[in-house]
């Protein structure tokens, strides 16, 4: 796919994953938790597609590869979902609870977020050095500049799922639950853990002791946030 990479341009390298989501998208039951976290991760993938062809990007090849490779890590989750097959274990729980009636909306699209960036980011940029040949220093702007565009996401999310304007009382439960997780530490551990990856490149057991205890930890956090509440 690397080579493939090299006669495409980058925004059609996205514009190819998201024609993938929009394919996926119109399949989803109301109030489905994973369906919640798609709409929203499809718009951000849209917008990216979008900055990539204005030039937002200094390398628009490697931003391109990067958010290709984040992408396929969900749908090979959702592949791996649909084909009774287990998904990462940061995914679980999303899958698990995606029609549990305690949830709220919010909980499963930050869930998906937290799974997504805590996890698959950090892998997303080990494959995306390993297709570009080059060390995650070169990725950092690529990797801060789609970080800042998965804030926008998050706060679309809150903007569109939040239910109104008293949600976020200080004795709704789900206040606490919420300032538990932050997206900003999500994010940092997200780039020490691929840069931790990249180091252990040469050692491949330990690169996949490592891999595997970073996504048990997430899949818990995971469960964590998605803690069924009151209504």
């Amino acid at each position: 796919m690397a080579q493939l990479e090299q006669f495409t341009a980058p925004a059609d390298q996205v514009g190819s994953v998201l024609r993938r989501m929009r394919a996926l998208g119109d399949g989803w039951p109301d109030g489905d938790g994973v369906g919640v976290f798609h709409g929203v991760y499809e718009t951000v993938t849209q917008e990216v597609a979008l900055r990539i062809a204005d030039g937002h990007f200094t390398d628009a090849r490697a931003a391109a590869t990067l958010d290709v490779r984040f992408a396929e890590r969900y749908l090979a989750a959702l592949d791996a979902a649909a084909g009774d097959r287990r998904p990462p274990a940061c995914w679980r729980p999303l899958f698990q609870y995606r029609r549990h009636p305690g949830v709220r909306p919010l909980q499963f699209a930050l869930a998906g977020i937290n799974a997504h960036i805590g996890h698959d980011l950090a892998l997303a940029v080990v494959d995306t050095c390993h297709s570009l040949g080059c060390e995650p220093g070169a990725l950092e702007d690529e990797f801060d500049r789609v970080g800042d565009l998965l804030v926008l996401l998050e706060e679309r999310i809150r903007e569109e799922i939040m239910p109104g304007p008293d949600l976020l009382q200080i004795a709704d439960p789900l206040t606490h639950l919420l300032g538990a997780w932050s997206l900003d530490r999500a994010r940092d551990g997200a780039w020490s853990a691929a840069r931790a990856l990249w180091a252990l490149r040469n050692f491949p057991d330990l690169a996949e002791e490592f891999a595997q205890r970073l996504d048990a930890a997430v899949g818990l956090v995971g469960r964590i946030l998605l803690t069924p509440l009151p209504g």
